[in-house]
Protein backbone atom coordinates (compact mmCIF):
# COMPACT_ATOMS: atom_id res chain seq x y z
CA UNK A 1 0.00 0.00 0.00
CA UNK A 2 1.65 3.27 -0.99
CA UNK A 3 1.60 5.46 1.91
CA UNK A 4 -0.31 9.19 1.48
CA UNK A 5 1.54 11.71 0.68
CA UNK A 6 0.34 14.90 2.11
CA UNK A 7 3.19 16.92 0.97
CA UNK A 8 3.25 16.07 -2.25
CA UNK A 9 -0.26 17.09 -2.95
CA UNK A 10 0.37 20.41 -1.45
CA UNK A 11 3.61 20.89 -3.36
CA UNK A 12 4.72 24.51 -3.79
CA UNK A 13 1.87 26.00 -2.12
CA UNK A 14 2.67 28.96 -1.00
CA UNK A 15 0.54 31.08 1.87
CA UNK A 16 1.88 34.88 1.59
CA UNK A 17 -0.26 35.90 4.34
CA UNK A 18 -2.16 33.63 7.31
CA UNK A 19 -5.06 35.26 8.85
CA UNK A 20 -5.45 33.02 11.84
CA UNK A 21 -1.91 32.17 13.89
CA UNK A 22 -1.62 32.51 17.84
CA UNK A 23 1.20 32.70 20.38
CA UNK A 24 0.92 31.51 24.05
CA UNK A 25 -0.88 28.77 25.66
CA UNK A 26 -3.90 27.92 27.06
CA UNK A 27 -3.84 26.98 31.01
CA UNK A 28 -6.45 24.98 31.22
CA UNK A 29 -5.78 22.32 28.64
CA UNK A 30 -2.89 20.24 26.68
CA UNK A 31 -1.25 21.64 23.77
CA UNK A 32 2.01 23.12 22.36
CA UNK A 33 3.43 26.22 24.39
CA UNK A 34 3.24 29.00 21.51
CA UNK A 35 6.05 30.40 21.96
CA UNK A 36 7.19 32.79 19.17
CA UNK A 37 10.39 31.05 17.65
CA UNK A 38 8.26 27.43 17.65
CA UNK A 39 5.32 28.97 16.07
CA UNK A 40 7.18 31.07 13.10
CA UNK A 41 8.96 27.87 13.02
CA UNK A 42 6.35 25.94 12.01
CA UNK A 43 4.78 28.44 9.66
CA UNK A 44 8.03 28.84 7.58
CA UNK A 45 8.15 24.79 7.16
CA UNK A 46 4.65 24.83 5.89
CA UNK A 47 5.67 27.72 3.04
CA UNK A 48 3.96 30.32 5.21
CA UNK A 49 5.32 33.79 4.66
CA UNK A 50 3.50 35.96 6.95
CA UNK A 51 1.13 35.35 9.54
CA UNK A 52 -1.32 37.92 11.60
CA UNK A 53 -0.50 36.91 15.08
CA UNK A 54 -2.57 37.94 18.35
CA UNK A 55 -1.66 37.07 21.84
CA UNK A 56 -3.36 34.23 23.90
CA UNK A 57 -1.76 36.30 26.76
CA UNK A 58 -3.67 39.15 25.78
CA UNK A 59 -7.10 37.34 25.53
CA UNK A 60 -6.98 35.49 28.41
CA UNK A 61 -5.01 37.25 31.01
CA UNK A 62 -3.70 40.24 30.43
CA UNK A 63 -4.75 42.75 27.23
CA UNK A 64 -1.84 45.29 27.46
CA UNK A 65 1.12 43.19 27.76
CA UNK A 66 -0.05 40.55 25.77
CA UNK A 67 -0.91 43.03 23.05
CA UNK A 68 2.58 44.68 23.44
CA UNK A 69 4.22 41.30 23.16
CA UNK A 70 2.77 41.18 19.59
CA UNK A 71 3.59 44.95 18.69
CA UNK A 72 7.69 43.66 19.89
CA UNK A 73 7.44 40.52 17.99
CA UNK A 74 6.16 42.76 14.81
CA UNK A 75 8.97 45.42 15.25
CA UNK A 76 11.33 42.22 14.62
CA UNK A 77 9.83 39.89 12.32
CA UNK A 78 8.76 41.30 9.00
CA UNK A 79 6.85 38.13 8.81
CA UNK A 80 4.76 38.92 12.07
CA UNK A 81 1.70 41.63 11.11
CA UNK A 82 0.33 42.45 14.43
CA UNK A 83 -3.62 41.90 15.89
CA UNK A 84 -4.67 43.13 18.69
CA UNK A 85 -6.71 40.91 21.58
CA UNK A 86 -9.33 42.60 23.19
CA UNK A 87 -11.42 41.49 26.03
CA UNK A 88 -15.05 41.35 25.83
CA UNK A 89 -15.29 41.00 29.36
CA UNK A 90 -14.32 44.29 29.77
CA UNK A 91 -15.45 46.11 26.65
CA UNK A 92 -14.69 49.83 27.98
CA UNK A 93 -11.33 48.62 28.49
CA UNK A 94 -11.02 47.03 25.53
CA UNK A 95 -12.70 50.19 23.47
CA UNK A 96 -9.56 52.47 25.14
CA UNK A 97 -7.24 49.37 24.10
CA UNK A 98 -8.50 49.87 20.36
CA UNK A 99 -7.71 53.20 20.03
CA UNK A 100 -4.07 52.65 21.96
CA UNK A 101 -3.94 49.99 19.05
CA UNK A 102 -4.88 51.82 15.95
CA UNK A 103 -2.23 54.90 17.28
CA UNK A 104 0.09 52.30 17.15
CA UNK A 105 -0.66 51.22 13.59
CA UNK A 106 -2.54 48.23 14.08
CA UNK A 107 -4.99 46.96 11.45
CA UNK A 108 -6.67 44.74 12.81
CA UNK A 109 -8.50 43.35 15.91
CA UNK A 110 -9.41 39.84 17.49
CA UNK A 111 -12.49 38.67 19.53
CA UNK A 112 -12.12 35.48 21.32
CA UNK A 113 -15.74 35.26 22.76
CA UNK A 114 -15.56 31.76 23.48
CA UNK A 115 -12.58 31.56 25.46
CA UNK A 116 -14.26 34.75 27.22
CA UNK A 117 -17.56 33.29 27.95
CA UNK A 118 -18.98 35.92 25.58
CA UNK A 119 -22.32 35.74 24.03
CA UNK A 120 -23.19 37.23 20.90
CA UNK A 121 -26.11 39.17 22.50
CA UNK A 122 -24.00 40.46 25.31
CA UNK A 123 -24.32 44.52 24.94
CA UNK A 124 -20.08 44.71 24.96
CA UNK A 125 -19.69 42.20 21.85
CA UNK A 126 -21.64 45.29 19.97
CA UNK A 127 -19.98 47.75 21.67
CA UNK A 128 -16.25 46.97 21.17
CA UNK A 129 -17.04 46.15 17.44
CA UNK A 130 -18.43 49.50 16.93
CA UNK A 131 -15.18 51.02 18.82
CA UNK A 132 -13.17 49.02 16.01
CA UNK A 133 -15.11 50.19 13.23
CA UNK A 134 -14.58 53.84 14.00
CA UNK A 135 -11.28 53.37 14.25
CA UNK A 136 -11.32 51.87 10.79
CA UNK A 137 -10.05 48.15 11.94
CA UNK A 138 -10.86 44.83 10.63
CA UNK A 139 -12.84 42.73 13.06
CA UNK A 140 -11.28 39.01 13.40
CA UNK A 141 -14.04 36.91 15.35
CA UNK A 142 -14.03 33.25 16.71
CA UNK A 143 -17.28 31.94 17.72
CA UNK A 144 -20.38 30.02 15.87
CA UNK A 145 -21.08 32.50 12.59
CA UNK A 146 -25.50 31.77 12.99
CA UNK A 147 -24.91 33.50 16.48
CA UNK A 148 -22.10 35.79 16.28
CA UNK A 149 -23.05 38.02 12.83
CA UNK A 150 -25.83 39.73 14.63
CA UNK A 151 -23.65 41.98 16.38
CA UNK A 152 -21.19 42.93 13.69
CA UNK A 153 -24.30 43.36 11.50
CA UNK A 154 -25.22 47.06 9.94
CA UNK A 155 -21.87 48.62 11.15
CA UNK A 156 -20.11 48.40 7.28
CA UNK A 157 -17.69 46.49 9.33
CA UNK A 158 -15.06 44.37 7.83
CA UNK A 159 -14.99 40.75 9.49
CA UNK A 160 -13.37 37.49 9.33
CA UNK A 161 -15.15 34.90 10.71
CA UNK A 162 -12.11 32.44 11.74
CA UNK A 163 -14.95 29.87 12.95
CA UNK A 164 -16.66 29.05 10.33
CA UNK A 165 -17.88 24.83 9.91
CA UNK A 166 -18.87 23.85 6.62
CA UNK A 167 -22.11 22.94 8.10
CA UNK A 168 -22.66 26.26 8.95
CA UNK A 169 -21.54 27.93 5.42
CA UNK A 170 -25.07 28.16 4.43
CA UNK A 171 -25.64 30.38 7.17
CA UNK A 172 -22.66 32.33 6.45
CA UNK A 173 -23.28 32.67 2.68
CA UNK A 174 -27.06 33.95 3.91
CA UNK A 175 -25.53 36.75 5.85
CA UNK A 176 -22.42 37.79 3.41
CA UNK A 177 -24.71 38.24 0.56
CA UNK A 178 -26.18 41.36 2.44
CA UNK A 179 -22.66 42.25 4.10
CA UNK A 180 -19.87 43.11 1.93
CA UNK A 181 -17.19 43.23 4.78
CA UNK A 182 -17.91 39.46 5.94
CA UNK A 183 -15.30 37.36 5.41
CA UNK A 184 -14.26 33.77 6.45
CA UNK A 185 -11.36 31.71 7.06
CA UNK A 186 -10.22 28.03 5.46
CA UNK A 187 -9.63 26.28 8.85
CA UNK A 188 -13.07 24.46 9.19
CA UNK A 189 -14.30 24.49 5.36
CA UNK A 190 -13.02 21.01 4.59
CA UNK A 191 -16.41 19.27 3.01
CA UNK A 192 -15.48 18.44 -0.72
CA UNK A 193 -16.60 21.70 -2.49
CA UNK A 194 -17.09 24.14 0.43
CA UNK A 195 -13.93 26.17 -0.36
CA UNK A 196 -15.51 26.19 -3.70
CA UNK A 197 -18.87 27.44 -2.81
CA UNK A 198 -17.59 30.95 -1.19
CA UNK A 199 -16.77 33.69 -3.02
CA UNK A 200 -12.90 33.73 -3.52
CA UNK A 201 -13.07 37.29 -2.64
CA UNK A 202 -14.29 36.63 0.95
CA UNK A 203 -12.13 33.80 1.73
CA UNK A 204 -8.87 33.92 3.67
CA UNK A 205 -6.41 31.37 4.62
CA UNK A 206 -6.10 30.70 8.14
CA UNK A 207 -4.48 27.78 9.97
CA UNK A 208 -4.90 28.26 13.86
CA UNK A 209 -0.99 27.37 14.52
CA UNK A 210 -0.12 26.25 16.65
CA UNK A 211 -2.91 25.14 17.98
CA UNK A 212 -4.38 23.07 14.35
CA UNK A 213 -2.59 21.14 12.42
CA UNK A 214 -1.67 23.90 9.01
CA UNK A 215 -1.34 20.88 6.55
CA UNK A 216 -5.12 20.32 6.55
CA UNK A 217 -5.78 23.59 5.55
CA UNK A 218 -2.95 23.95 3.10
CA UNK A 219 -3.89 20.19 1.98
CA UNK A 220 -7.45 21.45 0.80
CA UNK A 221 -6.55 24.70 -0.65
CA UNK A 222 -3.87 22.87 -2.77
CA UNK A 223 -6.71 20.18 -4.26
CA UNK A 224 -9.37 22.56 -4.59
CA UNK A 225 -11.36 23.33 -7.69
CA UNK A 226 -10.41 27.47 -7.41
CA UNK A 227 -8.27 29.26 -10.62
CA UNK A 228 -4.87 29.53 -9.98
CA UNK A 229 -5.66 33.84 -9.02
CA UNK A 230 -8.23 32.89 -6.77
CA UNK A 231 -6.29 30.38 -4.55
CA UNK A 232 -3.17 33.31 -5.12
CA UNK A 233 -6.31 35.40 -3.35
CA UNK A 234 -7.08 32.81 -1.10
CA UNK A 235 -3.55 32.23 0.03
CA UNK A 236 -2.71 36.45 1.12
CA UNK A 237 -4.10 38.43 -0.90
CA UNK A 238 -7.56 39.46 0.94
CA UNK A 239 -5.76 39.16 4.00
CA UNK A 240 -3.58 41.43 2.91
CA UNK A 241 -5.59 43.68 1.62
CA UNK A 242 -7.79 43.60 5.11
CA UNK A 243 -5.09 43.17 7.27
CA UNK A 244 -2.11 45.22 5.72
Amino acid sequence: MTAFDARGLVGELTVTLDADVLIGAYADRDGPPGDPDSVLATLRAHRVEAAAVASLRAALFDLRSGNDEVLALAGTDPAVVPVGAVDLRDPIGSAREIERLAGLGVRAIRMFPDEQGAEAGFPGVRYVARAAVQQGLTVLTGGDVRRFWQPLAGLGAQVVFLDTHFYHLGDFLVVAADEPGFHTTTRLLNSPDALETVPAGRLLFGSRTPHYEPLVSLLRLATSGLKPEEIAAVAGGNARRLLG
